[in-house]
């Protein structure tokens, strides 16, 4: 192949790169899949604006995604933009050159009506006096690729409430844990238990496969003072009540962790109760800081 070839080779893959090169480089999310409760959205963002440095960017944050927390960077200025204490819109503004790739993060909750549905999450990106909107989303049947300025989606599983399981008069359900930081040798458990008889019982005590062991606590704060004590007699659950243990009262706690309890995953335990014996159940694991059973109504919810 000649020298003239070869040239007007090259200058038609670099006319193609030019065309594809915005579609192919858009912001995305670094984890586009996730599950209802806490979940991290780290943008990607690999270029500029026509060879010009990002200067702004802009996150639109969707209604689904709640309790926001961005993460500050070096050498960016943070702009939160709220609607009460909604959070609306997060900018960072700063630069970062063509040639070079960055990450900006948020930190916050998918709500639990978001499960199997795609959320989009748009960004707008800022190059001095250029705006590029990364805000398109795809029609029903279309292929997103064909966009130009494709949002980045995040879709969400659909997740079911962990299975209640029966053990007599007792229906146990709800059961589930935070994950833990890095290191950490005790981690929390909630649990929501109904007694459908004419008894009462107790929960006394349980096991975690994680765990060295289980302990029984109560969380109360007197005086802006918050103090724990473990029950040593466990939680009486009367006849036709419903007991839910959650976080900022009674709880199960973890003591002595092998390793830790991480987003996501589901960890093999059981329950012990006075009369109802020993019941095995599955800790459905979800991020720290979690309010509530992952997929599930709030905790104290009733119908």
């Amino acid at each position: 192949m000649n020298t003239m070839v070869l040239r007007a080779a090259a200058l038609a893959a670099g006319a193609l790169l030019a065309v594809a090169g915005p579609a192919a480089a858009h912001v995305s999310l670094e984890k586009a899949e996730a599950v209802p409760g806490a979940y991290m959205a780290v943008f990607n963002v690999g270029h500029g604006c026509d060879g010009k440095p990002t200067t702004r960017l802009t996150v639109l944050v969707p209604a689904a995604f709640k309790s926001v927390r961005p993460m500050p960077k070096a050498g960016w200025t943070l702009d939160i933009k709220k609607s009460g204490s909604t959070v609306q819109e997060v900018s960072w503004t700063g630069s970062l050159e063509d040639a070079h790739f960055d990450q900006f993060v948020l930190r916050g909750q998918i709500a639990p009506e978001a499960a199997g549905k795609a959320v989009p999450m748009p960004v707008i990106q800022e190059c001095g006096s250029e705006r590029l909107a990364w805000d398109e989303v795809a029609a029903p049947g279309q292929d997103p690729h064909a966009l130009k300025a494709p949002a980045p989606v995040l879709r969400v599983a659909g997740v079911q409430a962990p299975d209640a399981v029966k053990a007599g008069d007792l229906t146990v359900s709800a059961t589930w844990a935070r994950a833990t930081p890095g290191g950490a040798k005790v981690g929390g458990g909630y649990v929501t238990i109904r007694n459908t008889g004419t008894v009462e019982d107790r929960l006394i005590g349980g096991t975690l496969a994680k765990a060295g062991k289980l302990e029984i606590h109560d969380m109360a704060v007197k005086d802006g003072v918050m103090t724990m004590r473990p029950l040593a007699e466990g939680v009486a659950i009367a006849p036709g009540e419903t007991v839910v243990l959650g976080p900022g009262g009674k709880h199960l706690m973890f003591m002595e962790l092998k390793e830790g309890l991480k987003d996501g995953e589901t960890v093999a335990g059981t329950l012990v109760f006075q009369k109802a014996g020993t019941v095995a159940v599955q800790f459905r694991v979800t991020g720290i800081g979690a309010r509530e059973a992952p997929g599930a109504m709030p905790a104290g919810h009733k119908h």
